[in-house]
């Protein structure tokens, strides 16, 4: 059996990390939820705002539902920090929700990897601004 790996490494350096967190943008960013899932392992834990989720299937359950309702979905990432499994994430996101209005929702998060590159946690913390289309930045 062939073991799941998803480049960069731990440890990380600040390339690496940088690295890390735009291919997490990337993947966000395609709406696809079993491509981005493939980020995390199979018993991935989660915090999202109030709502926990665990294992794969949970996530791409969770991102499809998100992606339904949160149309016109952009996102932003940056490096915060990063230690040798660990990287802290700053972000931003803007989308239309089912009436039409946007919203930038911002935030941290803080995630840990196995020693495979799989996130196996990802704790997010998020706050939403309604914005007029005029403000939209993404």
């Amino acid at each position: 059996m062939e073991i799941e790996k998803k480049y960069p490494l731990p440890p990380f350096t600040e390339e690496t990390a940088r690295e890390k967190v735009q291919l997490a943008e990337d993947a966000w960013n395609s709406q696809d939820p079993e491509k981005v899932s493939k980020a995390y392992t199979v018993d991935t834990e989660w915090r999202n705002r109030s709502q926990f989720v665990n294992g794969r299937e949970e996530v791409v359950a969770f991102l499809t539902e998100k992606w339904q309702k949160e149309k016109n979905y952009k996102l932003r990432k940056e490096l915060w920090a990063f230690t040798d499994n660990k990287i802290a994430v700053r972000f931003e996101y803007e989308y239309q929700n089912a009436e039409g209005a946007w919203i930038r929702a911002y935030g941290n998060e803080n995630w840990e990897f196995n020693e495979h590159g799989l996130m196996q946690k990802r704790y997010a913390s998020i706050n939403d601004l309604p914005i007029d289309e005029s403000e939209r930045r993404l």
